[in-house]
């Protein structure tokens, strides 16, 4: 189970990074720069905003756009997984097996307040971290091969330095 929500969170990470060179065409800008601008916004929805907001102002091709959006849509929708599992607490059992997670945050169900959902670590649990897994590992290979194509959009739409010599 290690293992498995180690690889989830790898592929997490790898995948939010993409992100960063998504920025740094968008701000047509270097890739530190574009880092910088990633790391100064705390959060992952704050860094998809600003990603989503750029290509509204950017990208006029809607097929591009829609693509892009595609991507975010499918990175925002995995976050919630990882999310669960990094802001959680799990329950061993007596060999140290991992049985169950509870979410450390408190919900509101019929105007009483709770303290985080729990979840059984059972072989539907497991086989939900394998296909986010795979779903990563898709999601990774489309966003490299968007970036070219996006890359190739922005750069026909540089305006054209018309200043004298």
């Amino acid at each position: 189970m290690l293992a498995l929500i180690g690889h989830l969170v790898f592929s997490w990470s790898n995948n939010e990074s993409l992100f960063i060179y998504v920025l740094m065409l968008l701000l047509d800008t270097d890739e530190v720069s574009a880092a910088i601008v990633f790391a100064t916004l705390n959060t992952t929805r704050a860094r998809l905003d600003l990603v989503q907001r750029l290509a509204k102002a950017k990208v006029a091709d809607r097929a591009v756009a829609g693509e892009l959006d595609d991507l975010v849509a499918r990175f925002s929708r995995q976050t919630k997984l990882r999310n669960d599992l990094n802001h959680c607490m799990y329950t061993v059992d007596a060999e140290g097996v991992i049985t169950h997670t509870q979410l450390m945050k408190l919900e509101e169900r019929g105007g009483r307040l709770s303290f985080g959902r729990v979840r059984g670590m059972d072989a539907a649990r497991r086989a939900e971290l394998a296909e986010a897994i795979r779903e990563h590992g898709a999601l990774n290979r489309d966003l490299w091969s968007f970036l070219p194509r996006l890359e190739a959009h922005l750069v026909d739409r540089r305006p054209v330095d018309r200043s004298p010599a």
